[in-house]
């Protein structure tokens, strides 16, 4: 169940156009696509990881709609970011005014701007470097608030522009603050017991 990066460049160029025509020509594949054009086939997850990305998902959803303060998406929603990547974070946010700057077709296809929160969950099989990697990237791009959750260590990495990786082993609960405001995260069905 992890990743498998295939470098295609010695074959085909997999641009931005070609990469969309691949989803749509597969859409049961989970696919993304590095800023260098590299192809990234995903796997489905496990149970384990599936019930706790639910819950994740469910508690910044609930969240947003009591607040209205932006867009929450499931990890099956593609970014388009600056960089040229196309990246499925396992939960993301934007910003209301940003969500509402974007045309009807901007929203309907793969929304073509870096969220301003996203969360990896780490599955068993991840590789840590590659995931650190897109947490960069999306920083990199303009996320304000990226959370890198590893359940197995319990572990989690707090990214921010412009400031070193904050690293928190075992928290309760994360805060949202000051990007998803009065936002809490309750890690406890999230970490194993």
């Amino acid at each position: 169940m992890s990743a498998l990066t295939l470098d295609l460049r010695s074959v085909v160029q997999l641009t931005e156009a070609a990469f969309v025509n691949l989803c749509a020509a597969n859409p049961e594949a989970k696919l993304e696509r590095t800023a260098t054009g590299e192809l990234v086939i995903m796997s489905p997850t496990g149970g384990e990881t599936g019930r706790r990305n639910l819950s994740l998902s469910m508690q910044l959803g609930l969240w947003n709609q009591r607040t209205g303060l932006g867009v929450a998406f499931d990890s099956s929603t593609m970014f388009q970011l600056p960089s040229g990547a196309f990246l499925s974070p396992d939960a993301a946010w934007v910003e209301l005014s940003r969500w509402d700057a974007l045309t009807p077709e901007e929203r309907e296809g793969f929304v073509p701007l870096c969220p301003d929160f996203v969360v990896e969950l780490r599955s068993p099989s991840d590789a840590l470097k590659a995931l650190q990697n897109k947490m960069a990237e999306y920083r990199e791009n303009g996320t304000r608030l990226g959370w890198l959750i590893d359940p197995k260590t319990k572990q989690v990495e707090i990214y921010r522009p412009a400031m070193p990786v904050e690293v928190l082993m075992t928290p309760r609960t994360l805060s949202g603050n000051p990007v998803l405001p009065d936002f809490p995260l309750d890690l406890s069905a999230i970490f194993p017991r």
